[in-house]
């Protein structure tokens, strides 16, 4: 019996799935203690966009620590924090035209969920959130009760309300547009729904299936918003940071939400780090309404700072993961056409993508053979049913091929034996 065996609790998971001990990381791999590589496609949950151990981003947190920097400042004013806040604003929020004020939060995306819905109810004076089915933000109770899947809320223990839920894009079928339905559950006063505070979105679903809501779809959630006078909140924690092909995932629609939260990838190199941004008449807050001790994590601001100087000072960065983007997208396209049958889909966009499978036992055999043959890779959706691919958005082309080469084989092997299994 190992250590983890014996004193590890039960609610462990991904470490279910990959059962062997890391030591090591570089790049776009896991390496184990007896000196086995594995293909890293799922990069701390979208926490890796840059992978692992990142030369430049270490040199600035080493030389950071031996310099004796400030480790803990709760939310004082530090050099660290002023650094990230000007690498911020010149690369990411003034290219843009977005004037937002940035709350530190705890140091997770549930906990910057948490604090725009706070805002949001208190700016508004009104109690009703609007989420969408097979959302994701969190498992903390305020942000479980946005969440759709049935497996983490059923674990809260106690009633989670609050909240409207309405079909998100395509969950009715393609002819669809579901904001038209909610634009008439609020324009009804007799449709039973309270007008809300707020609606919270993800532009790509990353746990909930990497269903991708469309521009149009978009654009028409945000006129909804505007037309009753309601806040619009875009979770941006897993497919924000350049993950969908540009810094923010709703970037192509020309949307501008009232709030955004940030996390994952947002410290660059897998450390704690969350933000909320809102518009500057929403700064509503009281000092110490909302705080945390862990809220000034300054190891990351400095990550974080040389992610953005490194990757988002020029184009070349976001060239490189479209073109990552456009080649996942041939393969796995070329996957589904090849071994379907018209039973898989693709599903996401940008580096962001997977395969839809009949059902989550499929899916997750085709992972297990991925891992033996040096893929870390996992699933997600409502059954677990997607296979998704959030490898490193820098990943070297070949070393993304050739993880795309042991998919492409756990799914040669999968979908014949699956069916024999099925007509027996």
């Amino acid at each position: 019996m190992t250590i983890f065996d014996k004193r590890e609790s039960e609610v462990q998971s991904y470490a279910r799935s990959f059962p062997v001990e890391f030591t090591r990381a570089e790049g776009p791999y896991l390496i184990t203690a007896d000196e086995k590589p594995y293909i890293d496609f799922l990069a701390g949950a979208g926490s890796l966009n840059y992978g692992h151990n990142h030369p430049v981003l270490q040199e600035a947190l080493v030389d950071y620590i031996k310099s004796g920097g400030i480790t803990h400042g709760l939310d004082m004013h530090t050099s660290a924090k002023r650094k990230f806040l000007e690498a911020f604003d010149k690369y990411i929020l003034s290219p843009r035209g977005m004037d937002y004020r940035i709350q530190f939060t705890g140091p997770t995306g549930a906990n910057a969920v948490e604090a725009a819905l706070k805002l949001a109810r208190k700016v508004k004076g009104r109690e009703n959130i609007i989420s969408f089915t097979n959302g994701f933000h969190g498992v903390t109770l305020g942000a479980l009760a946005v969440t759709g899947n049935e497996h983490h809320r059923g674990a809260a223990g106690v009633t989670l309300g609050g909240t409207t839920r309405v079909p998100f894009d395509g969950y009715l079928g393609s002819g669809i547009d579901t904001t038209e339905y909610l634009d008439k559950l609020l324009s009804d006063g007799s449709s039973g729904v309270d007008l809300p505070a707020a609606v919270i979105v993800e532009a790509i679903q990353g746990e909930g299936g990497l269903n991708a809501a469309r521009i149009d779809w978009l654009q028409n959630l945000e006129a909804v918003c505007r037309k009753h006078d309601v806040l619009l909140i875009l979770d941006d924690i897993q497919a924000g940071c350049g993950r969908s092909g540009s810094f923010f995932s709703f970037e192509d629609a020309g949307i501008k939400p009232d709030m955004i939260t940030l996390s994952k990838s947002l410290s660059g190199y897998g450390l704690p780090f969350a933000i909320t941004l809102f518009r500057p008449e929403l700064d509503q807050w009281k000092p110490g309404e909302h705080n945390g001790t862990f809220r000034g994590n300054n190891h990351a601001f400095v990550t974080a700072a040389a992610a953005l100087e490194e990757f988002w000072s020029d184009d070349a960065f976001i060239e490189q993961v479209n073109e990552n983007a456009r080649v996942l997208h041939h393969r796995l396209l070329e996957m589904t056409l090849k071994y379907g049958k018209g039973s898989l889909t693709g599903r996401g966009r940008g580096m962001m993508q997977g395969i839809a499978f009949e059902n989550g036992e499929i899916a997750g055999r085709i992972c297990a053979h991925c891992f033996e043959n040096g893929l870390v890779i996992e699933t997600s959706g409502a059954d677990d049913e997607v296979v998704k691919v959030l490898a490193p958005l820098n990943i070297p082309a070949e070393v993304l091929n050739q993880g795309l080469d042991i998919l492409e084989e756990a799914v040669a092997l999968e979908i014949p034996a699956s069916r024999a299994r099925a007509a027996e």
